[in-house]
């Protein structure tokens, strides 16, 4: 059954040609594979809601930790909280029992919010990318917590704006059991076909680019750096220092190497979620487009195959972040084991370290008289 404001008799001959091209006897998938993916997408709503919740909880709970890119990090860290309650659960009894039991409009309203989270969390990777670009590229370090605050909030609004006119009808969309939620269906009509096209490049194509092109900036200016830190090291004569000279030269090739060591890791950090972001999100972009554009794919018998697969994918990252951060980041994973209760604390409590007071802007800025990347 379609779910559209538009009148059905618009689409009646659409319709008519699913109805000529499934074959209904066909079954989407083995009963055995169903139930193991529903369950594995349980266990990822569970992993993907925990890991999250702890992510927003070291925020709130921490002053300290209420940094610019640590508040950017909570709310993508919320954005999956509500993608795995409000999306994840209803496509796993789908996919349990090949049928839609919620309704055509909470159909419409879940693949809006699906959209709507996932266009958030999109938008504070990219919010993070050009954060880094800044700072390291351009050495402007402009943003403080308020300003972030201002930022997240009016990325809302805009994931709002752009993700709402899909639960007003302005895009076809089908009620499963042709895929295990509410997707967007194939369509002729070039205002539904434009939205489509809008609404993938939002959510993917340009924050991919913009994000691409920031860190190979990044990666040119680190490696520019770099080079002439190492040929101002090689034109040094140390015959010509004094002992406290190479003294205070020796400290300052360490602190250059302590802060190239640290920010290396923090974008190598960032990196890896836009790897994620890439390899979870691809699919489905392409996905969509070929749903609304080729009549072929969306009426083929491998479609919900399809779908499911690229569906889980996409879920899959709502579970990789949190996973990422307490891999990466030191004081998230202290932070968690904090949070533990005292019977499951098998490792030693590593003793706080005194909070850098490092300016990210000047980490990177290479002089005479300073070698620092």
């Amino acid at each position: 059954m379609a779910c559209n404001s538009t009148p059905m008799g618009t689409y009646e001959h659409l319709l008519l040609n699913v109805s000529n091209t499934l074959d209904p006897g066909a079954t989407p998938l083995s009963a055995p594979l169903r139930i193991s993916l529903a369950i594995m997408m349980l266990l990822m709503i569970v992993v993907g809601f925990l890991g999250n919740t702890v992510v927003c909880i070291i925020v709130y709970q921490r002053p300290a930790m209420r940094s610019a890119i640590n508040l950017l990090l909570a709310t993508l860290a919320f954005s999956d909280i509500m993608l795995s309650l409000c999306c994840m659960p209803f496509t796993a009894i789908t996919l349990i029992t090949v049928r839609w039991h919620f309704g055509d409009h909470f159909c419409r309203l879940s693949a809006t919010l699906y959209w709507f989270f996932v266009l958030e969390g999109v938008a504070i990777l990219l919010i993070i990318s050009v954060d880094r670009f800044l700072i390291i590229v351009q050495r402007q370090d402009k943003l403080n917590p308020r300003r972030a605050k201002m930022i997240i909030a009016a990325s809302w609004v805009l994931s709002f704006c752009i993700s709402a006119p899909s639960f007003t009808g302005w895009t076809f969309m089908e009620v499963p059991a042709r895929a295990p939620q509410c997707v967007l269906g194939y369509t002729e009509f070039p205002a539904e076909r434009a939205y489509v096209v809008t609404l993938v490049v939002a959510v993917f194509f340009a924050p991919f680019g913009v994000m691409l092109c920031s860190y190979l900036c990044i990666l040119n200016t680190v490696r520019k750096n770099a080079v002439r830190v190492h040929n101002q090291s090689d034109s040094l004569d140390l015959r010509q220092l004094t002992g406290a000279g190479l003294r205070r030269l020796r400290r300052q090739q360490q602190q250059a190497s302590l802060d190239l060591s640290f920010k290396t890791k923090a974008f190598t950090t960032i990196l890896i979620l836009f790897v994620g972001f890439s390899l979870c999100w691809l699919p489905h972009s392409v996905y969509s487009l070929l749903s609304a554009f080729s009549r072929r794919f969306y009426y083929s018998a491998s479609f919900y195959t399809t779908s499911t697969c690229v569906l889980w994918l996409s879920y899959l990252k709502s579970v990789f972040n949190p996973i990422v951060y307490c891999w990466r980041i030191k004081k998230f994973r202290e932070a968690c084991i904090e949070l533990l209760p005292h019977t499951f604390q098998i490792l030693p409590k590593v003793p706080e370290r005194i909070q850098r007071k490092i300016q990210p802007s000047t980490v990177y800025v290479c002089n005479e008289n300073q070698s620092a990347v």
